[in-house]
Protein backbone atom coordinates (compact mmCIF):
# COMPACT_ATOMS: atom_id res chain seq x y z
CA UNK A 1 0.00 0.00 0.00
CA UNK A 2 2.74 2.20 0.61
CA UNK A 3 4.75 1.18 -2.22
CA UNK A 4 0.97 2.30 -4.20
CA UNK A 5 0.90 5.61 -2.38
CA UNK A 6 4.07 6.47 -3.17
CA UNK A 7 4.20 5.71 -6.91
CA UNK A 8 0.98 8.06 -7.06
CA UNK A 9 2.61 10.57 -5.52
CA UNK A 10 5.71 9.88 -8.03
CA UNK A 11 3.72 10.17 -10.98
CA UNK A 12 1.82 13.03 -9.65
CA UNK A 13 4.74 14.95 -9.33
CA UNK A 14 5.78 13.52 -12.57
CA UNK A 15 2.99 14.80 -14.66
CA UNK A 16 3.05 18.07 -12.49
CA UNK A 17 6.41 18.84 -13.99
CA UNK A 18 5.85 17.71 -17.13
CA UNK A 19 2.73 20.28 -17.45
CA UNK A 20 4.58 22.56 -15.69
CA UNK A 21 7.42 22.50 -18.46
CA UNK A 22 4.81 21.71 -21.06
CA UNK A 23 3.12 24.92 -20.52
CA UNK A 24 6.06 27.08 -20.13
CA UNK A 25 7.09 25.96 -23.37
CA UNK A 26 3.35 26.61 -24.95
CA UNK A 27 3.89 30.03 -22.87
CA UNK A 28 7.21 30.89 -24.49
CA UNK A 29 5.87 29.64 -28.18
CA UNK A 30 3.03 31.75 -27.85
CA UNK A 31 5.09 34.64 -26.86
CA UNK A 32 7.33 33.73 -29.60
CA UNK A 33 4.22 33.74 -31.89
CA UNK A 34 3.45 36.87 -31.32
CA UNK A 35 6.55 38.50 -31.38
CA UNK A 36 6.70 37.61 -35.38
CA UNK A 37 3.14 38.21 -36.31
CA UNK A 38 3.17 41.43 -38.43
CA UNK A 39 0.83 44.31 -37.55
CA UNK A 40 -0.04 45.63 -40.67
CA UNK A 41 -1.24 49.63 -40.75
CA UNK A 42 -3.55 51.23 -43.27
CA UNK A 43 -5.79 54.26 -43.64
CA UNK A 44 -9.39 55.02 -43.98
CA UNK A 45 -11.05 54.22 -47.12
CA UNK A 46 -11.40 57.50 -48.84
CA UNK A 47 -7.83 58.78 -48.20
CA UNK A 48 -5.41 59.28 -50.77
CA UNK A 49 -2.83 58.23 -49.49
CA UNK A 50 -4.58 54.29 -49.62
CA UNK A 51 -5.71 54.67 -52.55
CA UNK A 52 -2.64 55.55 -54.41
CA UNK A 53 -0.72 52.85 -51.92
CA UNK A 54 -3.13 49.89 -52.61
CA UNK A 55 -2.91 50.87 -56.49
CA UNK A 56 0.68 50.75 -56.61
CA UNK A 57 1.39 47.53 -55.14
CA UNK A 58 -1.42 45.88 -57.20
CA UNK A 59 -4.33 45.69 -55.00
CA UNK A 60 -6.48 48.82 -56.38
CA UNK A 61 -10.16 48.10 -54.72
CA UNK A 62 -9.21 45.35 -52.52
CA UNK A 63 -10.60 45.02 -49.05
CA UNK A 64 -8.71 44.76 -45.64
CA UNK A 65 -7.31 41.58 -44.91
CA UNK A 66 -9.04 40.49 -41.39
CA UNK A 67 -6.97 42.09 -38.47
CA UNK A 68 -5.79 44.85 -39.91
CA UNK A 69 -5.24 48.29 -37.73
CA UNK A 70 -6.65 51.32 -39.35
CA UNK A 71 -5.31 55.14 -38.76
CA UNK A 72 -7.66 57.80 -39.80
CA UNK A 73 -4.66 60.42 -40.57
CA UNK A 74 -0.73 60.61 -40.78
CA UNK A 75 0.06 61.19 -37.64
CA UNK A 76 -2.02 58.23 -36.31
CA UNK A 77 0.17 55.89 -38.93
CA UNK A 78 3.30 57.30 -36.99
CA UNK A 79 1.91 56.90 -33.42
CA UNK A 80 0.66 53.22 -34.06
CA UNK A 81 3.94 52.37 -35.18
CA UNK A 82 6.40 53.97 -32.98
CA UNK A 83 4.57 52.43 -30.52
CA UNK A 84 4.26 48.40 -31.88
CA UNK A 85 7.37 46.68 -32.43
CA UNK A 86 5.47 44.46 -35.13
CA UNK A 87 3.98 47.25 -37.09
CA UNK A 88 4.14 48.23 -40.81
CA UNK A 89 2.17 50.96 -42.61
CA UNK A 90 2.86 53.51 -45.28
CA UNK A 91 2.73 57.09 -45.04
CA UNK A 92 3.52 60.05 -46.58
CA UNK A 93 7.42 60.48 -46.89
CA UNK A 94 6.76 64.81 -46.29
CA UNK A 95 5.51 63.53 -42.79
CA UNK A 96 7.52 60.44 -41.63
CA UNK A 97 9.53 61.97 -38.83
CA UNK A 98 12.85 59.75 -36.50
CA UNK A 99 10.25 58.53 -34.67
CA UNK A 100 9.80 55.11 -37.02
CA UNK A 101 12.33 53.43 -39.21
CA UNK A 102 12.16 53.95 -43.31
CA UNK A 103 12.42 50.87 -45.26
CA UNK A 104 14.22 51.28 -48.84
CA UNK A 105 12.11 49.78 -51.70
CA UNK A 106 13.73 47.04 -53.63
CA UNK A 107 17.35 48.80 -52.78
CA UNK A 108 15.98 51.99 -53.51
CA UNK A 109 15.73 55.14 -50.57
CA UNK A 110 13.05 57.66 -50.89
CA UNK A 111 14.26 60.96 -51.69
CA UNK A 112 13.46 63.54 -53.69
CA UNK A 113 16.29 62.77 -56.45
CA UNK A 114 14.65 59.05 -56.63
CA UNK A 115 10.61 60.02 -56.44
CA UNK A 116 11.64 62.62 -59.62
CA UNK A 117 13.42 60.55 -61.60
CA UNK A 118 11.04 57.46 -60.72
CA UNK A 119 13.61 54.63 -59.44
CA UNK A 120 11.47 55.07 -56.14
CA UNK A 121 8.10 52.62 -57.35
CA UNK A 122 5.93 54.25 -54.55
CA UNK A 123 4.89 57.68 -55.10
CA UNK A 124 2.23 60.01 -56.11
CA UNK A 125 0.73 63.78 -57.16
CA UNK A 126 -0.18 65.82 -54.15
CA UNK A 127 -3.07 67.80 -56.10
CA UNK A 128 -5.63 70.91 -55.06
CA UNK A 129 -8.91 70.32 -56.57
CA UNK A 130 -11.36 73.12 -57.64
CA UNK A 131 -14.22 74.64 -59.83
CA UNK A 132 -12.71 76.62 -62.51
CA UNK A 133 -15.34 79.03 -62.11
CA UNK A 134 -14.12 79.80 -58.80
CA UNK A 135 -10.74 81.36 -60.26
CA UNK A 136 -12.30 83.39 -63.24
CA UNK A 137 -14.71 85.01 -60.94
CA UNK A 138 -12.49 85.53 -57.88
CA UNK A 139 -8.94 87.79 -57.97
CA UNK A 140 -8.51 86.47 -54.73
CA UNK A 141 -8.40 82.69 -55.95
CA UNK A 142 -6.53 83.30 -58.94
CA UNK A 143 -3.93 84.97 -57.02
CA UNK A 144 -3.62 81.58 -54.59
CA UNK A 145 -3.63 79.49 -57.67
CA UNK A 146 -0.55 81.88 -58.86
CA UNK A 147 0.95 81.69 -55.77
CA UNK A 148 0.92 77.84 -55.74
CA UNK A 149 2.90 78.37 -59.20
CA UNK A 150 5.38 80.81 -57.95
CA UNK A 151 9.49 80.21 -56.77
CA UNK A 152 8.13 81.26 -53.40
CA UNK A 153 5.80 78.14 -53.51
CA UNK A 154 8.48 75.95 -54.65
CA UNK A 155 11.26 77.04 -52.41
CA UNK A 156 9.12 76.62 -49.42
CA UNK A 157 7.99 72.36 -51.39
CA UNK A 158 11.59 71.55 -51.67
CA UNK A 159 13.02 72.70 -48.36
CA UNK A 160 9.98 70.59 -46.58
CA UNK A 161 10.82 67.49 -48.74
CA UNK A 162 8.39 67.24 -51.54
CA UNK A 163 8.97 67.44 -55.15
CA UNK A 164 8.83 70.40 -56.93
CA UNK A 165 7.24 69.40 -60.40
CA UNK A 166 6.49 73.16 -61.56
CA UNK A 167 8.75 74.31 -64.71
CA UNK A 168 10.04 77.51 -65.48
CA UNK A 169 8.20 78.99 -62.28
CA UNK A 170 8.23 82.94 -61.97
CA UNK A 171 8.04 85.17 -58.80
CA UNK A 172 4.90 85.98 -57.16
CA UNK A 173 4.17 89.68 -57.02
CA UNK A 174 2.10 91.10 -54.07
CA UNK A 175 -0.91 92.49 -54.77
CA UNK A 176 -1.51 95.32 -51.55
CA UNK A 177 -5.04 95.60 -52.85
CA UNK A 178 -5.93 92.04 -52.15
CA UNK A 179 -8.23 90.92 -49.22
CA UNK A 180 -11.03 88.26 -48.20
CA UNK A 181 -10.89 84.49 -46.74
CA UNK A 182 -9.98 81.19 -48.45
CA UNK A 183 -11.10 77.81 -47.66
CA UNK A 184 -8.63 74.70 -48.00
CA UNK A 185 -9.65 71.17 -46.86
CA UNK A 186 -8.59 67.24 -47.49
CA UNK A 187 -6.29 65.33 -47.69
CA UNK A 188 -4.29 64.91 -44.49
CA UNK A 189 -0.91 64.52 -46.13
CA UNK A 190 -1.27 67.09 -48.12
CA UNK A 191 -2.44 69.47 -45.28
CA UNK A 192 1.06 70.33 -43.61
CA UNK A 193 2.87 71.82 -46.91
CA UNK A 194 -0.59 73.60 -47.78
CA UNK A 195 -0.28 74.68 -44.16
CA UNK A 196 3.34 76.15 -44.76
CA UNK A 197 2.25 77.56 -48.27
CA UNK A 198 -0.50 79.54 -46.97
CA UNK A 199 1.82 81.11 -44.31
CA UNK A 200 3.37 82.53 -46.47
CA UNK A 201 0.96 83.72 -48.44
CA UNK A 202 -0.76 85.25 -45.62
CA UNK A 203 2.78 86.89 -44.89
CA UNK A 204 2.54 88.31 -48.15
CA UNK A 205 -1.01 89.47 -48.66
CA UNK A 206 -1.65 90.72 -45.11
CA UNK A 207 -4.78 91.43 -46.04
CA UNK A 208 -6.19 87.42 -47.05
CA UNK A 209 -7.00 84.82 -44.35
CA UNK A 210 -6.13 81.19 -45.80
CA UNK A 211 -7.90 78.23 -43.70
CA UNK A 212 -6.44 74.95 -43.74
CA UNK A 213 -8.58 71.96 -42.48
CA UNK A 214 -8.35 68.20 -42.98
CA UNK A 215 -10.66 65.37 -43.49
CA UNK A 216 -9.31 63.16 -46.18
CA UNK A 217 -8.72 63.72 -49.83
CA UNK A 218 -12.34 62.21 -49.60
CA UNK A 219 -13.48 65.25 -47.88
CA UNK A 220 -11.08 67.26 -50.51
CA UNK A 221 -13.02 66.09 -53.80
CA UNK A 222 -16.44 66.65 -51.99
CA UNK A 223 -16.02 70.14 -51.13
CA UNK A 224 -14.69 71.23 -54.07
CA UNK A 225 -17.11 69.83 -55.53
CA UNK A 226 -19.86 71.38 -53.69
CA UNK A 227 -18.28 74.59 -52.93
CA UNK A 228 -17.61 74.37 -49.22
CA UNK A 229 -14.00 74.87 -49.79
CA UNK A 230 -12.59 76.84 -52.33
CA UNK A 231 -9.56 74.20 -52.90
CA UNK A 232 -9.78 70.67 -52.40
CA UNK A 233 -6.58 68.83 -51.63
CA UNK A 234 -5.73 65.17 -52.83
CA UNK A 235 -3.03 62.75 -52.26
CA UNK A 236 -3.30 60.86 -55.69
CA UNK A 237 -4.03 60.77 -59.34
CA UNK A 238 -7.23 63.11 -59.79
CA UNK A 239 -10.39 61.58 -61.21
CA UNK A 240 -12.90 63.33 -62.61
CA UNK A 241 -15.57 60.58 -61.49
CA UNK A 242 -15.06 61.95 -57.92
CA UNK A 243 -15.28 66.16 -58.66
CA UNK A 244 -17.10 66.35 -62.05
CA UNK A 245 -17.39 70.23 -61.27
CA UNK A 246 -13.74 70.47 -60.69
CA UNK A 247 -10.07 70.59 -62.36
CA UNK A 248 -6.87 70.32 -60.51
CA UNK A 249 -3.24 71.63 -60.17
CA UNK A 250 -0.25 69.22 -58.93
CA UNK A 251 1.45 71.21 -56.32
CA UNK A 252 4.25 68.85 -55.85
CA UNK A 253 5.02 64.74 -55.91
CA UNK A 254 5.49 63.11 -52.70
CA UNK A 255 6.97 59.10 -51.91
CA UNK A 256 4.84 56.93 -49.87
CA UNK A 257 7.76 55.53 -47.21
CA UNK A 258 7.24 52.51 -46.26
CA UNK A 259 7.67 52.27 -42.07
CA UNK A 260 8.22 49.70 -39.50
CA UNK A 261 9.25 50.31 -35.53
CA UNK A 262 12.84 51.05 -34.85
CA UNK A 263 13.49 47.78 -33.41
CA UNK A 264 12.62 46.12 -35.98
CA UNK A 265 16.01 44.48 -38.04
CA UNK A 266 14.50 44.42 -41.67
CA UNK A 267 15.83 47.30 -43.96
CA UNK A 268 14.30 46.68 -47.35
CA UNK A 269 11.15 45.24 -48.66
CA UNK A 270 10.09 44.72 -52.16
CA UNK A 271 6.26 45.72 -53.97
CA UNK A 272 5.20 41.51 -54.17
CA UNK A 273 6.06 41.32 -50.01
CA UNK A 274 3.90 44.55 -49.74
CA UNK A 275 1.22 42.96 -51.95
CA UNK A 276 1.41 39.91 -50.00
CA UNK A 277 1.76 41.54 -46.53
CA UNK A 278 -1.61 43.79 -47.07
CA UNK A 279 -3.31 40.82 -49.74
CA UNK A 280 -2.98 38.33 -47.06
CA UNK A 281 -0.67 35.47 -47.23
CA UNK A 282 2.13 36.87 -45.32
CA UNK A 283 1.31 37.41 -42.06
CA UNK A 284 5.04 36.81 -40.08
CA UNK A 285 8.18 38.53 -39.97
CA UNK A 286 9.84 34.88 -40.38
CA UNK A 287 7.91 34.27 -43.46
CA UNK A 288 10.02 37.17 -45.39
CA UNK A 289 13.18 35.81 -44.09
Amino acid sequence: MKNTKKFLAVSCLSLAAAFAVTGFASCKSNAEKAADAIAVVTREDGSGTKSAFMEIIGLKGALDKPGVTTASSTQAVLTEVAGNPNAIAYDSLGYVDDSVKILTVEGVAPTAETIKDGSYKISRPLNVVYQASTIESSELFGSYLNFLQSTQAQTIISENGYVSVKEGATEYSVNAALSGNIKISGSTSLQPLMVKLADKFMEMQSGVTVEVSGGGSGTGYKNANNGTSDFGMISEEFKSSKADKCTYYTVAKDGIAMIVNKSNKKDDISIIELRRIYGAPIEKWSDMQ
